[in-house]
């Protein structure tokens, strides 16, 4: 007996052991020949279909929608002015309004103009015989250019980065007077990591935009850069590449062909710089673009980091905008001599600005109709021969009912202006279980007319499915990535960012790593940091709503992104 049992238990060893053998010769042969992505990129799959077969899926009936052949009205999507904060109030009853770019009119290191407009309102400066002053508004220099152009809002005077948003805001006919070709010195440049600007010059024997451009277009240099709608960084980049492609002419059929293959490798364009710095500190860009005044004020990049200049430089102009009261010129151009005077110069090279003072505008002369030409190619080019296959996930919760779903509504109605034609859209929406409203399908005047007419059907009621909806949504992306393998995949959600049913971040967070797509999030009455957090996995942005510029901010966002 004893000699049975101790073969019976040889034999079930035995047997064991020849299961595991083979169990893991077939899944070793199984991923012969492929590379780890792939291993990677199946095991995701599997992931995702099983969690995807968890959740209650439904599909609702197409629905047309009155479309708005109209084209996007910026005018309209611009907050009240209030919105931008006054950095420095006027203290008479003679005074000149002035916007200035953020980088000077802010505090600590950025509020140099704040500083010295300060100053500028206690030196009791007369003009005409009356007490003057200046009141500066904190705001964007794209941003601003919006409300000149626009005419929703012109202030006394206009100071922004560069003369790029001057020659803007002079085409679109509103009079303009360069009162001052300069306030104080900044320069725009490309910031590289010190081992690939060591690579870069092994190469190609130096490191400059064309050179760049070319390692880029080569798929040797992953880099980013902003916004050139919003950002005078990102819009002096855009119209220096264009330029270096064909120096005679940056809207030729040349300059095109060379910006195509060379925006087919850009991995990254942010709809701000802090996103664009968050990206870089994930280590997934080489180089990213930033003027330098903050670039010497980061002491994190100075030690690691390599500042290259680029383009025309940010040397803050002044100027005076319509015909303005010979008193408030006046004040204008007192307040130019007032900052030229030498301490207010020296304040300026302490907070970074007034550096590189050798560095010489490299790129021509640029009209404003010019640089309006170059902002719609890109739009039209950015994306190359990659198109865009979004999914819209909108929380249609009872936490939502009322006026949060209302805003959603209006933002995705408002914001589909400015979605690209040759994009791919489709709109998911959720509250305990999860509806496909509208299947992907290229954004064509009948796409069109069902995305409005799903976004006018959403109703509110029920719990927060949030993560199964998500889910869903890269269902969505990885069907239509394997029928379109060249489109690029993103998810925009509009919530109040909580959630009570179904799977939780950490079931799918992973996932959202290995498929790499992008999460943008906007928070209506919302848990806006469990909404950041999921943006935060692969580098989106995330945009409160609870403000009267969220159309305005996501036109910006869509504009970029789609």
């Amino acid at each position: 007996m004893a000699k049975q049992r101790t073969f019976f238990l040889l034999s079930g060893l035995i047997l064991v052991v020849v299961f595991a053998v083979v169990y893991y010769g077939v899944n070793l042969t199984s991923n012969l020949g492929k590379s780890k992505s792939q291993v990677t990129s199946e095991n995701a799959s599997k992931r995702l279909n099983k969690l995807y077969s968890g959740i209650s899926v439904k599909k609702a009936e197409p629905i047309k929608g009155q479309i708005d052949l109209d084209p996007a009205d910026v005018a309209a999507s611009l907050p009240d002015i209030s919105k931008y904060p006054i950095a420095v109030d006027n203290t008479t009853e003679l005074f000149a309004e002035i916007f200035s770019s953020t980088e000077k009119s802010g505090s600590g290191v950025d509020g140099w103009l704040t500083d010295v407009a300060t100053e500028f309102n206690k030196a009791n400066i007369q003009v005409d015989g009356q007490a003057a002053s200046v009141k500066v508004r904190n705001i964007a220099s794209g941003t601003a250019a919006d409300y000149i152009k626009s005419g929703k809002y012109v202030p006394d005077a206009f100071t922004p980065s560069n003369e790029l948003w001057g020659e803007m805001v002079k085409a679109s006919g509103v009079k303009t007077n360069m009162v001052a070709k300069r306030l104080a010195g900044n320069v725009p440049g490309i910031v590289i990591a010190k081992a690939k600007y060591d690579a870069l010059v092994e190469k190609y024997g130096a490191v400059n935009v064309k050179t760049i451009t070319d390692a880029i277009a080569n798929n040797e240099f992953a880099m980013g850069y902003t916004d050139p709608f919003a950002s005078s960084t990102g819009l002096n980049f855009l119209v220096t590449a264009l330029t270096s492609f064909d120096s005679a002419d940056m809207l030729s059929e040349k300059a095109i062909q060379g910006f195509e293959k060379f925006q087919a490798n850009v991995p990254f364009v942010a709809s701000t710089t802090i996103q664009m710095r968050d990206a870089a500190k994930s280590g997934m860009l080489d180089g990213f673009v930033l003027e330098y005044q903050t670039y010497v004020n980061a002491a994190e990049l100075e030690s690691g980091y390599v500042f290259t200049p680029f383009g025309t430089r940010h040397d803050s102009p002044l100027y005076a905008l319509g015909d303005l009261p010979k008193e408030k010129l006046g004040v204008v151009k007192k307040f130019a001599e007032f900052i030229a005077q030498e301490k207010y110069q020296k304040l300026a090279a302490e907070r970074g600005f007034n550096q590189l003072e050798d560095y010489k505008s490299e790129l021509p002369a640029v009209s404003g109709d010019q640089l309006s030409s170059a902002q719609r190619l890109w739009k039209e080019k950015k994306d190359g021969s990659k198109p865009i296959a979004a999914v819209f996930v909108a929380d249609v919760s009872g936490s939502m009912d009322g006026e949060p779903l209302n805003r959603l509504k209006e933002s995705l109605l408002k914001g589909q202006k400015y979605l690209g034609r040759n994009n791919s859209i489709g709109l998911v929406s959720y509250s305990n279980d999860v509806t496909i409203n509208l299947p992907i399908a290229k954004y064509d005047t009948i796409q069109q007319s069902l995305f409005v007419g799903a976004v006018n059907s959403l109703q509110a009621g029920g719990g927060t499915a949030t993560f199964d909806a998500i889910l869903v949504a890269l269902k969505m992306l990885q069907d239509e990535s394997a029928a379109n393998p060249n489109s690029k995949p993103l998810v925009f959600v509009l919530s109040d960012g909580e959630t009570n049913e179904g799977n939780s971040l950490n079931d799918i967070k992973e996932l959202i790593e290995l498929y790499k797509v992008p999460i943008y999030t906007v928070g209506y009455n919302a848990n806006i940091k469990a909404l950041q957090n999921i943006s935060s996995i692969n580098e989106a942005a995330s945009i409160n709503a609870d403000t009267d510029d969220v159309v305005y901010k996501l036109g910006n966002l869509f504009n970029v992104q789609l």
